[in-house]
């Protein structure tokens, strides 16, 4: 319990999509649960677009005050029109630090909502953590985003323990850098996920014979090649013969014209295909419990799928470089390769491999992974020195 007039240190969360909120709920909740934090949210990004499903709201049917809603993104998913988003960000985040005044600012991942926001922060001298660092997806300009977040943090929470020692090479301070494993996974075991019938009537959607879930994101370090790459995907899911349950792209630049392409074919053939703008974590995480395959470009494909044991085809250069299980199949953009992915990731031998595999996320499987960042946001020492960026060369 707080002692009266104590201040209670402040921690503010960012999010920014989907996505990261699902992976950063449970480490809210622990941070709201302790008499002696202050919780703060600031959403934004893809949470206040409506082509993206208004997630915002979700944040607070879950039950979280949001203390701030910034909108950045701009009409326009194009190189100019992300660049003037950031600006945007920039500005907006300015004031929203200064009227919050947090203790430390969280952020996870890669995304290039949230590098504006850490700028900001560096500016007014609030220290960073930063989850998900020391992570590689060669085939993203998140790349670059990633490892600049991680020089301007101070407080570090990678996902495993090859992803530590990557920050410990790019000069971060060991003592501050703290390998706990993914917290998004904690939800597989606090949720209680839906059974295959129960989900069918969630989706609205019948889930007879082999189902997909699909998600296909821009590759943004390959110019124009957006309408090509979902084409494929989509000629080798209709040779395939399987159902598909779809989610839609993000907001890089060539996500509008991948969420096209989908919502048409998905209309050509409302009993076989559905998309849907946000599952939502209930409904998304019970896809990967109970459906038969995963198709796309999904880190949830290498990060919360392998839990599972679900087949996951990786296609194309996205992900190129991140750590993944026995689970994962990686297939090019061809229509041919995919669709050799999808005959493997069903046939008996390749399914019956995987009875055993382990999460290399999943550190201390046991769901605690918020509660241990948690406690290191609770008690590290907040001081010049956790501020002070020193470069730590390795002996």
């Amino acid at each position: 319990m707080a002692l009266l007039g104590v201040k209670k240190r402040k921690i503010c969360v960012v999010t920014t999509s989907r996505a990261d909120y699902g992976l950063l709920c449970w480490l809210m909740k622990e941070i709201e649960d302790d008499p002696d934090l202050s919780l703060s949210v600031i959403a934004t990004g893809m949470h206040l677009a409506a082509a993206f499903g208004m997630t915002a709201d979700v944040i607070e049917k879950d039950g979280f005050r949001i203390d701030k809603r910034i909108e950045m993104l701009l009409s326009s998913d194009s190189e100019s029109g992300i660049v003037k988003s950031m600006g945007v960000a920039m500005i907006s985040f300015a004031d929203a630090l200064k009227e919050i005044g947090p203790d430390i600012v969280v952020l996870l991942g890669d995304r290039f909502e949230i590098v504006p926001i850490a700028l900001a922060a560096v500016v007014f001298r609030i220290p960073l953590a930063h989850i998900h660092g020391g992570e590689t997806s060669q085939g993203a300009i998140d790349e670059v985003f990633r490892h600049s977040l991680t020089k301007m943090a101070s407080i570090h929470f990678p996902a495993t323990e090859t992803y530590r020692t990557r920050i410990l090479q790019m000069g971060e301070n060991p003592d501050v850098t703290f390998n706990f494993g993914a917290p998004g996974l904690d939800a597989l075991y606090r949720l209680p996920l839906l059974n295959r019938n129960e989900l069918e009537t969630a989706l609205r959607f019948k889930l007879e014979g082999i189902v997909a879930i699909v998600t296909y994101h821009p590759v943004t370090t390959e110019q124009g090649t957006a309408r090509e790459q979902i084409d494929n995907l989509l000629a080798a899911i209709e040779a395939s013969g399987i159902k598909a349950v779809f989610t839609k792209a993000n907001a890089d630049t060539g996500g509008s014209v991948i969420n096209a392409r989908v919502e048409e074919f998905c209309r050509a053939n409302p009993h076989r295909f559905k998309l849907f703008d946000s599952l939502g974590q209930l409904k998304y995480l019970s896809c990967l419990k109970n459906l038969d395959l995963m198709l796309g470009n999904s880190s949830s494909g290498l990060i919360e799928a392998p839990s599972f044991g679900l087949p996951v085809v990786n296609i194309g250069e996205r992900q190129r470089g991140r750590m993944r299980a026995a689970n994962v199949i990686d297939a090019d953009t061809s229509t041919e390769s995919i669709g050799e992915g999808i005959g493997r990731a069903l046939s008996h031998d390749f399914r019956a491999g995987l009875e055993t595999m382990g999460n290399p996320y999943d550190r201390f499987r046991d769901g605690k992974t918020s509660l241990r960042i948690k406690e290191k946001l609770k008690t590290i020492e907040l001081s010049e020195d956790l501020i002070r960026k020193e470069f730590r060369d390795l002996a």
